[in-house]
């Protein structure tokens, strides 16, 4: 398995990308978000990035709160957890990673900050795009959205072709987002994916362990 390297070290593999868990409350129905993750733990999840936009109204001590008990969570099930677009938060937790979008922070400069031990994800739309955020340092890439979507309003569609491009035209491992279910999962079958990051269909779902489950066996049904 492919692996990538820091110093002596491993930041991460790829099969850890395999069933990318991101997290947003909106979904949870006031349900425990440390509750909800650890369920989505138990059923594969293999990286967890905690991307919580409504908590950017409240003050930096509750952010952190929350963030220091996904940090201890994860730890303890032996998972990654990546910040979405925080350094200080990054930082402040300790987290394994930070996650940026194109208008975002470049990765080379997420890398300046953070240093050679941390996980650095970056979205990408292009294969353009891709191929730079591989020359910035970027451990992986997020493609998409691969089908509409309603958690990210702005939220550009991917092609398939592309997606598949993109997954040729770089080396580091690539994710689909956006809009993926246990019900459309396979048409990504052939584009050379590593895995796939959502939201709802983990946290929308009444039973968020369950539906990890079945993510994992459609994902690797299309290996």
């Amino acid at each position: 398995m492919k692996c990538w390297k820091e110093g002596n070290g491993l930041r991460f593999h790829k099969g850890q990308l395999f069933i990318y868990a991101v997290t947003d409350r909106a979904w949870t129905g006031g349900r425990s978000l440390c509750g909800q993750v650890e369920e989505a733990l138990k059923g594969g999840a293999t990286m967890v990035q905690c991307r919580e936009k409504s908590l950017e109204k409240k003050n930096f001590d509750q952010i952190l709160g929350e963030a220091k008990a996904l940090r201890e969570l994860t730890q303890r099930y032996h998972v990654p957890l990546i910040i979405d677009d925080n350094m200080d938060l990054a930082e402040a937790c300790n987290a394994d990673g930070l996650h940026v979008g194109q208008d975002d922070m470049p990765a080379w400069k997420v890398r300046e900050i953070l240093g050679e031990d941390k996980i650095i994800g970056v979205s990408a739309q292009t294969v353009e795009q891709a191929i730079k955020a591989e020359k910035d340092g970027a451990d992986y890439l997020g493609v998409g959205a691969v089908f509409p979507t309603s958690s990210k309003a702005d939220a550009v569609e991917v092609e398939h072709a592309t997606l598949r491009d993109i997954c040729v035209a770089v080396q580091i491992p690539v994710v689909a987002i956006g809009g993926i279910s246990a019900e459309n999962v396979s048409q990504l079958a052939g584009t050379g994916i590593d895995g796939i990051a959502v939201i709802s269909a983990i946290f929308a779902q009444d039973f968020p362990k369950l539906a990890a489950e079945e993510l994992k066996k459609k994902v690797e049904a299309i290996q």
